[in-house]
């Protein structure tokens, strides 16, 4: 066959989270009793209020048709004042594209303004996602490493070593997905001391973990510095904070002149977003009590499943900032992530995800879901200690 194929997307790697998620349902439909702790699924239902809300927009307001290819304007606007109001980000409604989940807004702020052969920093480790999509946009990612020894703590001098007359963009993820941690204000001034340095540069926050946070911990949108608001896309969508992963629904802000761009390639790519989703969406920004019940809960596993963790030998477990993963490092010498991670499937039917797919910082480690029942995690652990003790 003479055919040829897209170089870019041809040579992409494929999602190891998504490997090992489809690997344990395939295990559970042969009837093998496996605890799959490998995706980012809330396991709660999404809250009723937005579910009668898409229900009505369905069946009530007819919202069945084409909306505006930006966003509904009551989304748009309740968008722009959560951003306004909670996160300290100087926007209106007109700064707001509404998306199908998350991810295509990454995809399309990405295309929309990298070059062939622009460069764009990715602090590691970091979601498996980013450095495929600034590859299938023509990009070139640049891995900083950032050490477990230090916390993955960020600073401009990291950046600096990086950066090139070719750099264009920073993708960051706070909190972060898969390490657990947020964004401290030290590191927020750094990026702002960096960005300071290099007016070219645009910054994308992926802050889509913000409501799940622990310890009186505090969120922090980079877009709220006004030295560099201009020039950063803020990411956020409602799978994590509201239990909607499978609506997919998700928005990204951006200045005026970023905008533009992102809209006219949104014009050609998707046409809009569903509108009876749209409409969930705006229920979902008033779902406030039911999203802390989330966390509160999550904070309940958190603590349980990472003492659970650290009570095995070999395995150390610090306590996540935000978003629901623990980030295990197993001190097994010989073996790679992967290698234990497989060993942990074939032993302990327990699915993981190996810290190595996260790029560089995740040597030994595994990312484990914590948006799983109390019970499956307990047992996961339980599990992971007898199947360790037979090495």
């Amino acid at each position: 066959m003479s055919i040829t194929f897209n170089e870019a997307v041809e040579n992409l790697k494929p999602s190891e989270s998504i490997k090992y998620i489809e690997k344990a349902k395939l295990m559970k439909m042969d009837g093998i009793d496996v605890i799959g702790l490998g995706g980012g699924d809330p396991d709660f239902p999404t809250p009723k209020k937005i579910c009668d809300a898409a229900y009505e927009g369905m069946t009530v307001k007819g919202n069945t048709h084409y909306t505006l290819g930006k966003g509904i304007p009551e989304l748009c606007k309740k968008v722009a004042l959560k951003l306004q109001n909670e996160n300290h980000i100087s926007c209106t409604p007109g700064n707001i594209l509404i998306t199908p989940g998350g991810k295509m807004a990454i995809y399309n702020a990405v295309r929309a303004l990298l070059n062939p052969g622009d460069q764009v920093l990715c602090p590691e480790p970091c979601w498996v996602s980013y450095a495929p999509i600034v590859q299938a946009s023509g990009g070139t990612p640049v891995s900083i490493g950032l050490s477990y020894e230090d916390d993955y703590h960020l600073n401009a001098a990291l950046l600096e070593a990086a950066t090139t007359e070719k750099t264009k963009m920073i993708i960051i993820n706070y909190p972060c997905n898969p390490t657990g941690r947020i964004l401290h204000e030290d590191e927020a001034i750094e990026l702002v001391k960096y960005l300071t340095a290099h007016p070219d540069v645009v910054l994308l926050s992926d802050e889509v973990y913000e409501k799940i946070i622990f310890d009186g911990n505090q969120h922090i949108s980079p877009a709220s510095y006004p030295e560099i608001a201009e020039r950063v896309i803020t990411i956020n969508g409602f799978s994590k904070c509201a239990a909607m992963t499978g609506w997919r629904l998700g928005y990204a802000c951006a200045s005026d002149q970023i905008m533009k761009r992102m809209v006219s390639l949104w014009q050609h790519m998707m046409t809009c977003t569903s509108g009876f989703i749209q409409d969930g969406g705006v229920a979902a920004l008033d779902c406030h009590e039911e999203m802390e019940e989330m966390r509160r809960c999550y904070d309940e596993r958190r603590k349980a499943f990472i003492g659970a963790l650290n009570q095995i030998p070999h395995v150390t477990c610090k306590y996540p900032e935000g978003a629901f993963y623990a980030w295990a490092k197993f001190n097994i010498p010989g073996k790679t992530s992967y290698e234990i991670c497989d060993y942990l499937l074939e032993e302990a039917r327990v699915v993981g995800v190996p810290g190595d797919a996260y790029g560089l910082g995740g040597s030994q480690c595994m990312r484990f879901s914590f948006a799983n029942s109390m019970e499956d995690l307990m047992e996961a652990a339980a599990r992971i200690k007898t199947a360790l003790e037979k090495l």
